[in-house]
């Protein structure tokens, strides 16, 4: 599908499928490769361009897939490496690329690496991952250092020895300063490319490098293990890997506050793209979202780069319910002690945050479900609870995770001919594919016309004086996006034709967390 000069990542519309909760086709209550082929028609019809497939390698599921055991397989809950190549097939037939994650940072602790390390201190593979002596004769860790999921870092291994695991004790750390985890990897990458998928999702991107001299965490000190400089030259050795494949791109998971560090793996030589985490934490605030899409669309003009568009992912509270809470600062933090949502408030403002993101210059992210409009599922017991993160921190991924409702009136919604993995709440009857398809009013019907409308787009960003409070601004000649975040209805442009409002128009009035879509 990709020629020579083919950059399609610069303005697609990716969206990231989370297999687990797709769509389960063999009945077992969880999705799969099969159940994927079987709804591609859901996202043809959607219009995106391209698919983000979340780990669907074999694991242990110490963390959801995350834990890779094999990186040239397919875990058999999902399929088999047969099925796979299938759907990039038939995703290609269908205008659609396809993205696969790739986790640099660890493996899982049943990789074959990880198991040979473990059997012998004398192994060749105990170099390729962090294993330090304790401190206090071996009885304390090497460092304080806190895990990314919370709680320690260390683990002690048989032989007394401690192993570096920056996320679970089963995700023991890779030692990228060894040749043979680098050349491990860039054969991984052509793996993939050479079975056609178009682009490569790289997790935890800046976490790869250590300091050897482990050095406690301190303020004002360089990190011990985020974003060290040595990174870059394991994403130009990846980037010269995709440009033996045309139209290949290579887009990074980059946590940074610093834009200019962020956009160091943007250079012209490194990643092609990395997910705005910027947007995708700016509060619902007309102040606070304008400096975000300057800074972000500074940032990236620097480095020539094409921004991205975040709402929601696997990994955060889903953006109906952060957007109906009374303090709209983003956190990981999930309203487990029962916390109201006004979930009416959040899908209004959901609605017009798409309109906002797939209007604004460069790549748009869609995150399943969320073109359904479904909120975070905060009433998960807490015994059915999986995400190894509530051990450690009291916060939990899964009521983002919760399967897809596809059609009826109860769970599982079509989703499978069982009970799912995780539970789907009842209110989710209204939001299934099937009831939304067709309904003019709809979320899901909002997402398609603006996808199909996006296209018509022009090129370029300016601004327009609408006030303070109201995000207006033009993209090539004759398009605008208007998104009322005053608190009170405001005038309407005149003169103009509406092409797509995110929600009922007051008259001649633009009600508050509205957006619309305007040809001028």
């Amino acid at each position: 599908m990709s020629g020579i000069d083919d950059a399609w990542w610069r303005d697609a519309v990716i969206y990231q499928v989370y297999p687990r909760s797709f769509a389960d086709a063999d009945g077992d209550g969880v999705g799969d490769i099969d159940g994927i082929r079987a709804h591609l028609s859901h996202l043809r019809d959607l219009g995106v361009d391209a698919i983000w497939m979340s780990p669907w390698y074999p694991s242990p599921m110490a963390d959801a897939g995350y834990d890779v055991a094999d990186f040239r397989d397919i875990d058999p809950v999902f399929g088999d490496l047969a099925g796979a190549e299938a759907l990039i097939a038939e995703a290609h037939a269908a205008g659609i690329r396809m993205i696969v994650d790739i986790v640099p940072n660890h493996i899982s602790s049943e990789h074959p690496w990880f198991k040979a390390a473990l059997a012998s201190p004398d192994a060749p593979e105990r170099d390729y991952f962090w294993f330090r002596p304790g401190r206090d004769g071996g009885a304390t860790m090497p460092t304080d250092w806190t895990g990314e999921f919370g709680g320690t870092t260390w683990t002690k291994a048989p032989d007394g020895s401690w192993y570096l695991h920056l996320f679970t004790p089963e995700q023991p750390d890779l030692n990228w300063e060894h040749p043979d985890v680098q050349a491990e990897f860039e054969a991984i990458l052509r793996f993939w490319f050479d079975r056609g998928v178009d682009g490569i999702r790289i997790d935890s991107a800046a976490l790869l490098f250590k300091d050897k001299d482990l050095p406690e965490v301190r303020e004002g000190a360089p990190h011990p293990f985020h974003d060290l400089d040595a990174v870059h030259d394991v994403y130009r050795a990846w980037r010269r890997v995709a440009d033996e494949y045309p139209g290949r791109a290579l887009i990074g998971e980059v946590w940074m506050p610093e834009v200019d560090r962020f956009t160091n793996y943007l250079r012209p030589d490194e990643l092609h793209a990395a997910f705005n985490f910027d947007f995708l934490g700016c509060a619902w605030d007309p102040y606070l979202m304008r400096d975000c899409v300057d800074r972000t669309l500074d940032a990236h003009a620097k480095v020539g780069a094409p921004p991205t568009w975040v709402l929601s992912n696997h990994d955060v509270t889903r953006h109906v319910t952060r957007y109906g809470r009374t303090d709209t600062t983003f956190s990981f933090d999930n309203n487990l002690d029962g916390t109201p949502v006004d979930l009416e408030l959040g899908t209004r403002r959901a609605r017009a945050a798409a309109l906002l993101s797939l209007s604004l210059p460069g790549g748009a992210y869609v995150y399943q479900g969320e073109e359904l409009g479904l909120w975070e599922n905060e009433t998960i017991p807490v015994e059915q609870i999986q995400d190894p993160m509530y051990a450690r921190r009291g916060h939990t991924r899964d009521g983002c995770r919760v399967p897809l409702p596809w059609s009826g009136d109860e769970p599982p919604y079509a989703f499978s001919t069982t009970t799912p993995w995780l539970p789907q709440p009842a209110e989710w009857k209204d939001r299934t594919v099937q009831a939304q398809t067709g309904d003019p009013s709809s979320m899901l019907e909002l997402y398609r016309a603006a996808i199909r409308l996006r296209h018509s787009q022009g090129a370029g960003f300016a601004w327009l004086d609408r006030g303070a409070t109201v995000l207006a601004y033009t993209r090539g000649a004759d398009f605008a996006c208007v998104l009322n975040l005053s608190g009170a209805p405001v005038p309407l442009p005149e003169h103009q034709t509406i092409l797509l409002a995110s929600g009922p128009l007051d008259g001649d009035l633009l009600p508050q967390d509205t957006a619309i879509w305007l040809r001028l």
